[in-house]
């Protein structure tokens, strides 16, 4: 019933119990393990040529962190494995880019320990070999979404493609801002020209989210969904890459096993086909809801000693209702908060924002302009 496993601050709520995902069923250095294998063949433009998937004992070598493995590679002493992950990364990315694509680079914003002086939030830029390494997990939810497509049973990640009126919305927001978004240039494209350093790019990004909203999963068996799509991605696709904290990749792993081996799937998990949407769009909520408000409590807890004082922030976004209310995002704390003033709110522009409210028992915020 929980789903997915809940991210708090420096901790977490499982999927499963620990003993299972903190050892019997992890990838810890060392110890031998029990693991789903894809071996997925590529051309030498990346394209998939080849799918399989089988049981294996799994020994990892060492537990990594992106940040130093970025560091090796960028010194130059990073295993030589590496320069193979970047290549067919980057041959994926342009891939992505080809198929017309949607990645959206936002700043995420993270909640540290502050070793024993309170909590801080920081927004994270991700390293290139995140983007990689995503494109190793994107290529394997799409090989098992093709391996479902192909025998006409699974279960879909869905994604429906953007009406025309939300992406005439955004043309007329880039104009607000002052972002040049020539008519020869591809939504997918325009969103990968912006520059997440930037404000009013920032606030660009920020209007682009609601263009991706919709996503759900459908379950099949025999004839495909309606929409089998996920627009974002241009492709069909699936989670399959992480079982021990996402409910849904253990039944497509299981799923993709038996296709490969030429078996009928296993009972229970067609049995589970049909209510897995629901139980997961139940769990993204809670889980949205859980994570939104662990960062809404830390971003009080910051806040509240200095009720009163002014911050340099920008505005990244305006109530489509009432302009006079929008999302303020603070350059210095790494804090979104709601801002209000008595006239229109200035899109993408940087700001002086006085903070009028931060109440922890309540998580409640506002600033004004």
């Amino acid at each position: 019933r929980r789903g997915e496993t809940l991210y708090g601050a420096e901790d977490k709520i499982p999927l499963h119990p620990r003993v299972l995902s903190e050892d019997a069923a992890s990838l810890l250095p060392g110890k031998r393990r029990p693991a789903l294998l894809w071996t997925l063949r590529l051309d030498a433009t990346g394209e998939g040529i080849a799918i399989d998937v089988r049981r294996a004992m799994v020994r990892s070598r060492a537990r990594l962190d992106y940040d130093g493995v970025q560091a090796a590679i960028d010194a130059g002493t990073a295993d030589p494995l590496w320069a193979l992950v970047r290549t067919v990364g980057e041959l994926r990315i342009e891939r992505e880019r080809r198929r017309g694509g949607v990645s959206l680079p936002l700043p995420e914003q993270e909640v540290r320990d502050g070793n024993g002086d309170g909590w801080r939030l920081e927004y994270r830029a991700r390293r290139p070999v995140e983007d990689w390494n995503e494109q190793l997990s994107l290529l394997t939810g799409m090989a098992a979404a093709e391996l479902m497509v192909r025998h006409r049973v699974g279960l879909l990640r869905t994604l429906p493609p953007p009406p025309d009126h939300a992406v005439a919305r955004l043309h007329r927001t880039a104009r607000a801002l002052g972002i040049p978004w020539p008519a020869s240039l591809a939504y997918p494209d325009f969103i990968r020209s912006l520059d997440p350093s930037n404000p009013r790019h920032v606030a660009m990004m920020v209007s682009c989210t609601s263009v991706l909203r919709g996503a759900g999963y459908a379950a099949f068996d025999g004839e495909l969904p309606p929409q089998p799509m996920h627009s974002a991605l241009a492709s069909t696709y699936t989670h399959a890459t992480a079982p021990l904290r996402r409910l849904v990749d253990r039944y497509t792993g299981e799923l993709c096993l038996a296709l490969c081996a030429g078996e009928a799937p296993p009972a229970w998990v067609l049995d589970a086909l049909p209510g897995l949407p629901r139980t997961m769009a139940a769990a993204d909520q809670r889980a949205g809801r859980y994570e939104g408000a662990v960062i809404d409590l830390a971003e009080t807890l910051v806040l509240a000693p200095h009720v009163g004082q002014s911050f340099e922030g920008s505005i990244v976004e305006v109530d489509g209702e009432n302009r006079h209310h929008g999302t303020a995002m603070l350059h210095a704390l790494a804090i979104e908060a709601p801002v209000s003033a008595d006239r229109d709110l200035p899109l993408g522009d940087v700001v002086r924002l006085r903070l009028e409210t931060a109440d922890p028992a309540t998580r409640a915020i506002r600033f004004s302009l």
